[in-house]
C-alpha cells in the first residue's frame, strides 16, 4: 500500500484518490440525493459500502500495478492489471456486510437488507436479477451472489481493514434506516387498490424504490469519480445551484405582459388557459391534467404553472417529457428565449436531452459528457423517461433521482406507447406519492389512464385533477376546422392524393399532408415535383433536428409572407404533436383519431380564417402492418368515423371533439388490454411473460422455482431487473444515434469531434451534436455499417458519424449513397 508519512496505510480507489475520500465523497452526494425521499441515511450508507471490497489486497495490488506504483521486476505484489481489469469483485463485500447485519432481524429489516444489498452488488452492471433464467432453469441469482465465498469476496479481510466502519456503525445503530423505510412502505401500501403485500402494484412500487436508491448511488459514484480524476470537470456542473425561481418567474411574467390584452377569439382563450394554470399552481402537489385543444397555448401556460408551483413547493427542477425531438427543438427554443436573457445564462437554465450519443459502457470522458439533468428546466423525450425507469444498465437509471421533488410535465401524453401503460402509471404514482413531485398530463386528446385495470396500475385521475374547469366549452371555443371524412372503399392512389394536395394549395394557399410512413412521404414529394413547381417541403425523423429546424423556418417564412407564396409540406407524424405551424388545409392519411385531431391542430391554428379544411383519406394498398400502434389506431378510428356518419348528433357534430375521442379511446384502450403489460415473446425469454410481471411479483419465475426446488425463494424481492431491462430495449427496438454532416456546421462539428481531446471542448461539442444526430434502428445501422458508411469519432468510443454521401439535403439519411447531382449541389 502507499504509506503516509506517519505510517498510516493509504488505500487507493482511483489514480489520485484515496478510497476513504471516495467513499465519503459518494456518501455525501448519495445522502443528498436520497434525502429527497426522506431516506438520507440509506443514500449515505450506500456510498460508504459500495466499494468496500477495494480494501482487499487483491484490488490494491491491481490498482497500484495499473498505476505503475509497483515494479514488475522487484515487487512481489505486482500483478498483470490488464488481464485482471473488471475481474476483481469489489462490490459484494459491502453488500454482504449490510446483509449480515440486518437479514437476521424482523421481516422489515430483512426486506431492507435485500434492497440495500441489491443496489450495492449492482452498481457496475445495472440492477441484477433477483430470480433469473439460465441454462439451469430459474435460479435465485441474488442469494447466490450474496452468499459468495469469503475467498472470492474478501469479506473478512476488508472488514478488518476498512477505515469507514465507525460511520457505518453509527448509521446502523441509529433509527434513520428502518423507520423511514417502514414509513415509505406504509405510504406505498396505503395507496394500493387492494391491500395485499403480494399484489402486483406493491411489488412494482417496491422495485421502483430500489431503482431510486440505485440511482442515488450511481450518480454519486460517477460524479465523484469523474470530478476526482479530472478536476476541470467539476467546473462544468451546476450541482443544483440555479437561478432562483423568482427570477425565472419575473422573466416569464414580463414576457406575458408584452402581449396585448385579448378581447376575443383564440388569443382570449389562450389567456384564459394561462390564468387557470396560474391559479392551479397554488394547489397541493400531486397529479394534474391539462386538457386543451391544439393551439390553446399549452406551452407557456404549463410553464407558468410549473414555475409558480416550483417556487411554492421549493422544487428542484421542471422536467418536460416530450414525444418527439421536433417538439423539443421548438419548445425549448421558445422557453430559452424567455428564461435565458443574457450571455451568462446561456445553457444554464434550459437543458435539452434527447439523444443517446455514446454507448452504455462509457469511458471516463463519456461519463462526464452524459447528461444527468442538472438544470432547472429540462426537456427530454418519452423514450429517455422510460429508459430512466425501466431500461437496463446504469446510464438511464442514473437520472431517476432528479425527478423527485420536481414538476414533471408530459406534453402530448396521448403518444404514450400502449405496451407501457401500466408501467407508466405505476411510475407516475411513484413520483407523486413517494417522491413528492407534481405531474401534469398535457394534451388535446387525453387518454383514459385513470380507467385501466387498477390492480396492474392506473392513475388516480378524475375531474378534480383537471386544471381547466370546462373542457367541452374550451373545445367549442377553439373549434377552427371542419374535418371531412373522404375515405373511399377502394382507397386513394398516391397520384390522386398529390393532385388533391395541389388543389388545396390553390384554394387555401397552403396545405400539409401527414403520412404514416417515411417511404410514403418521399413518394408523394417526388410525385408533386414531377407535376408542379409549387414549393414542396419534406419532414421526417430521417432528418437531424438542425435540418428540420431549417425546413420549418423556411415554411414559416413563406406562410407569414404578406404576399402569399403557395406552400405544400409532406410530413410524417412528427409534425402532429406540438409543432407551432399554421396551414390553410390539412390532408391526413387514415390513422388513430388522436393523430387525426393532432394533425387538425396544424390547420387554421390561430383562427385567422373563417374555417380550416381537414380531410381524412385512406391510401390504397398501404401496408402498415409493421406499425402495430398505427394499424390498430386506424382500425379503431374507422369504427368511430363510421359511427359518426350514422349519428353525428351523438358526438356533438364534432368528429375530433371530447365525446368522439373518449369513444375512440374506449375502443382503442380496452381492445388492447393484453398489450398494456408489455408482453414478452417466448423466443426472447424462453416463456411468454410480461415486463410488468418481471418487475413486480414475477409469478411465473416463482412458480417455476417452486416446482424445481420444492420451496419458495427465501427472498422478498423476486424481480428480474436485468432481464427486464434487456427485454425493454430489444422489444422497444433500441436506436443507435449517429451524427450527420448536415451543412457547414455539421461537417465542422464532425471534424472537431474527431480531432478534439480536450474534455471541456468535447462536452460542448456533444451538446451541439444532439442537433446533428439521427436515431437509427439496429437493421438500419447495420446496413450502413456494412457499406462502410459509419465511423467512430475517435478510437475506443461508441460515438459515430455518418459518411456525407449517405445524407440527403432533401430527405435526410439514405440507406444508399445520395445521387451525385444532389450531393454536388448540397
Amino acid at each position: 500500500m502507499l504509506m503516509a508519512k506517519k505510517g498510516v496505510v493509504m488505500y487507493l480507489a482511483h489514480d489520485d484518490q484515496t478510497l476513504s475520500d471516495h467513499l465519503y465523497g459518494v456518501a455525501r452526494l448519495g445522502r443528498s440525493h436520497a434525502g429527497k425521499v426522506r431516506m438520507a441515511d440509506h443514500g449515505e450508507i450506500l456510498g460508504l459500502l459500495h466499494d468496500f471490497g477495494k480494501y482487499s489486497d487483491s484490488f490494491q495490488n491491481y490498482i497500484r500495478s495499473a498505476l505503475g506504483l509497483l515494479n514488475p521486476d522487484i515487487d512481489e505484489a505486482y500483478v498483470d492489471s490488464a488481464h485482471l481489469k473488471g475481474k476483481i469483485d469489489h462490490s459484494t463485500a459491502g453488500a454482504q456486510f449490510f446483509w449480515r447485519k440486518l437479514n437476521d432481524g424482523n421481516p422489515l429489516e430483512r426486506i431492507l437488507a435485500q434492497v440495500i444489498s441489491l443496489c450495492l452488488v449492482s452498481h457496475h452492471s445495472g440492477l441484477i436479477d433477483c430470480l433469473n433464467t439460465d441454462i439451469q432453469g430459474i435460479t435465485d441469482a441474488f442469494e447466490r451472489r450474496i452468499n459468495k465465498s469469503d475467498e472470492k469476496s474478501c469479506f473478512s479481510e476488508v472488514v478488518a481493514k476498512a477505515d469507514v466502519l465507525m460511520r457505518i456503525r453509527e448509521i446502523l445503530d441509529g433509527d434513520g434506516l428502518v423507520n423511514p423505510f417502514e414509513a415509505t412502505l406504509k405510504a406505498i401500501f396505503e395507496k394500493l387498490p387492494e391491500k395485499k403485500q403480494d399484489s402486483i402494484v406493491f411489488h412494482f412500487q417496491l422495485g421502483l424504490l430500489v431503482r431510486f436508491l440505485f440511482s442515488c448511488l450511481i450518480d454519486a459514484d460517477r460524479q465523484d469519480t469523474v470530478d476526482s480524476e479530472k478536476k476541470q470537470s467539476a467546473q462544468l456542473r451546476q450541482n443544483g445551484c440555479y437561478l432562483p425561481w423568482d427570477v425565472l418567474i419575473d422573466r416569464l411574467e414580463n414576457h406575458l405582459t408584452g402581449f396585448e390584452i385579448p378581447k376575443s377569439g383564440v388569443n382570449r382563450i389562450r389567456a384564459d388557459v394561462s390564468t387557470h394554470c396560474l391559479s392551479a399552481s397554488e394547489r397541493q402537489p400531486g397529479l394534474f391534467s391539462l386538457t386543451v385543444p391544439t393551439g390553446g397555448g399549452k406551452t407557456l401556460a404549463s410553464l407558468r404553472f410549473a414555475l409558480h408551483h416550483a417556487k411554492r413547493e421549493r422544487f428542484d427542477r421542471i422536467v418536460y417529457v416530450i414525444p418527439f425531438t421536433s417538439i423539443i427543438d421548438q419548445n425549448a427554443s421558445v422557453v430559452r428565449g424567455i428564461l435565458e436573457v443574457g450571455e451568462e445564462d446561456c445553457g444554464k437554465v434550459v437543458l435539452e436531452h434527447h439523444s443517446n450519443i455514446g454507448a452504455e459502457k462509457q469511458s471516463w470522458k463519456e461519463k462526464l459528457l452524459c447528461e444527468n439533468w442538472d438544470a432547472p428546466v429540462v426537456y427530454t423525450t418519452m423514450v429517455q423517461f422510460l429508459e430512466t425507469f425501466f431500461g437496463g444498465g446504469t446510464r438511464g437509471a442514473r437520472r431517476m433521482h432528479q425527478l423527485a421533488n420536481s414538476v414533471v410535465i408530459f406534453d402530448e401524453i396521448q403518444t404514450l406507447p400502449i405496451r407501457c401503460v401500466h408501467m407508466f402509471c405505476n411510475a407516475v404514482n411513484f413520483l407523486t406519492e413517494i417522491c413528492g413531485s407534481s405531474v401534469v398530463l398535457c394534451t388535446a386528446t387525453q387518454p383514459l389512464l385513470g380507467k385501466v385495470d387498477p390492480l396492474k396500475g392506473a392513475l388516480n385521475l378524475s375531474d378534480k385533477n383537471e386544471i381547466m374547469p370546462n373542457v367541452q366549452q374550451l373545445f367549442d371555443g377553439l373549434k377552427r376546422v371542419s374535418v371531412q371524412d373522404v375515405r373511399k372503399p377502394s382507397g386513394w392512389s398516391e397520384e390522386e392524393i398529390a393532385s388533391m394536395a395541389l388543389d388545396e394549395v390553390a384554394i387555401s394557399d397552403s396545405c400539409l399532408v401527414v403520412v404514416n410512413m417515411k417511404r410514403s412521404a418521399i413518394n408523394l414529394v417526388n410525385l408533386v415535383k414531377q407535376t408542379s413547381d409549387v414549393a414542396c417541403f419534406h419532414l421526417s425523423t430521417g432528418m437531424c433536428p438542425a435540418h428540420r429546424k431549417k425546413i420549418l423556418a423556411k415554411i414559416r417564412e413563406q406562410l407569414a409572407s404578406k404576399n402569399p407564396i403557395p406552400v405544400l409540406c409532406v410530413s410524417t407524424q412528427l409534425i402532429e404533436a406540438g409543432v407551432d405551424i399554421d396551414f390553410g388545409s390539412v390532408i391526413r392519411y387514415a390513422a388513430g383519431l388522436d393523430s387525426i385531431a393532432q394533425a387538425a391542430g396544424r390547420c387554421n391554428r390561430h383562427g385567422e380564417r373563417a374555417q380550416g379544411r381537414v380531410f381524412v383519406v385512406n391510401l390504397s394498398d398501404e401496408n402498415i402492418d409493421c406499425l402495430k400502434d398505427i394499424a390498430i389506431g386506424k382500425e379503431k378510428s374507422d369504427r368511430v368515423m363510421n359511427d359518426f356518419k350514422d349519428n353525428p348528433e351523438r358526438f356533438g357534430k364534432d368528429l375530433i371533439g371530447p365525446v368522439a375521442l373518449d369513444w375512440y379511446y374506449q375502443n382503442y384502450f380496452f381492445g388492447r388490454k393484453a398489450d398494456m403489460d408489455y408482453p414478452v415473446a417466448g423466443k426472447d425469454l424462453g416463456r411468454t411473460d410480461t415486463l410488468l410481471n418481471l418487475l413486480s411479483s414475477n409469478s411465473l419465475a416463482v412458480a417455476e422455482f417452486q416446482r424445481v426446488n420444492k420451496r419458495s425463494p427465501a427472498i422478498f424481492l423476486r424481480q428480474s431487473f436485468m432481464t427486464a431491462g434487456r427485454l425493454f430495449k430489444s422489444i422497444d427496438a433500441p436506436t443507435q444515434s449517429v451524427i450527420v454532416q448536415y451543412g457547414v456546421e455539421g461537417k465542422s462539428l464532425v471534424a472537431d469531434l474527431c480531432g478534439s481531446f480536450d474534455v471541456e471542448k468535447q462536452f460542448g461539442l456533444l451538446k451541439t451534436a444532439q442537433q446533428f444526430s439521427v436515431n437509427l434502428f439496429p437493421h438500419e445501422f447495420k446496413k450502413l455499417e456494412e457499406q462502410g458508411a459509419v465511423f467512430p469519432v475517435q478510437a475506443e468510443t461508441e460515438i459515430f458519424y455518418l459518411d456525407r454521401k449517405y445524407y440527403s439535403d432533401q430527405f435526410g439519411i439514405s440507406m444508399e449513397p445520395v445521387n451525385e447531382e444532389e450531393f454536388l449541389h448540397a
